[in-house]
Parts: C-alpha cells; sequence; structure tokens
C-alpha cells in the first residue's frame, strides 16, 4: 500500500512538472509572437524621423535582443533539465526493473477498477 501512494504522488508530481513546462513553453512561444510583432513595428517606423523616435527605437532594440537571449538561455536550460531528468529515469528504471513493473500493474489495476465501476 506505501508503495501505491509513492508511486501516486510521484506521478502527480510529474504531471504538475508537464503542466509548467507546457506553461514554459506556450510563454516562450508568446514572447517570440510577441518579439515578431515588435520588430514589425520598428521596421515599419523605420522611416519616420526625429530623434526621440530613433532613441526610443534604439532601447526598444536594445531590450528585445537581451529579452531574446534570456530566453533562449532559459530554453537550454529547460532542456538540460529535461536530458537530466530523461536520464535519471532511465538509470532508475534499469536499476529497479520490478519496482516500474510493480507500478504499472498498481496503476493498471487502478484504472481497471475505475472502469469496472461504470
Amino acid at each position: 500500500m506505501m508503495m501505491d501512494e509513492t508511486i501516486l504522488a510521484t506521478t502527480e508530481k510529474t504531471m504538475e512538472k508537464s503542466s509548467e513546462e507546457v506553461t514554459r513553453e506556450q510563454l516562450v512561444d508568446d514572447f517570440n509572437a510577441v518579439a515578431a510583432d515588435v520588430e514589425a513595428l520598428l521596421k515599419a517606423t523605420a522611416g519616420q524621423g526625429g530623434e526621440k523616435l530613433a532613441e526610443i527605437r534604439a532601447r526598444v532594440e536594445e531590450s528585445l535582443k537581451d529579452a531574446r537571449a534570456g530566453v533562449a538561455r532559459a530554453q537550454t536550460a529547460l532542456i538540460v533539465k529535461a536530458k537530466s531528468a530523461g536520464r535519471t529515469a532511465d538509470v532508475y528504471a534499469h536499476e529497479n526493473p520490478w519496482k516500474i513493473v510493480g507500478a504499472a500493474a498498481g496503476v493498471a489495476l487502478a484504472i481497471g477498477v475505475l472502469i469496472g465501476r461504470r
């Protein structure tokens, strides 16, 4: 019984992490869309005159460049974490194959019981 609770807790944590990664992934996609819009706006206003506008455009371009670099670093960090988690899971599965089989059987049993109730 204790093993099933541990497996359930681990599964819930994994699902939470997965939804967090999806949210991060969506955030990166949204940022890239906004960045593309800002670049289009900068290009559209490139012919506009005025020192103030040129100064603002330069600041926006610099901020956009910095933000893109930050997003690239975040993506790299996420990839490294995902690969590390995959390696950890692989090592665990190879060191504890019977625990994995037991966990799979427990999950299958739980699903069977839930489906059988209907």
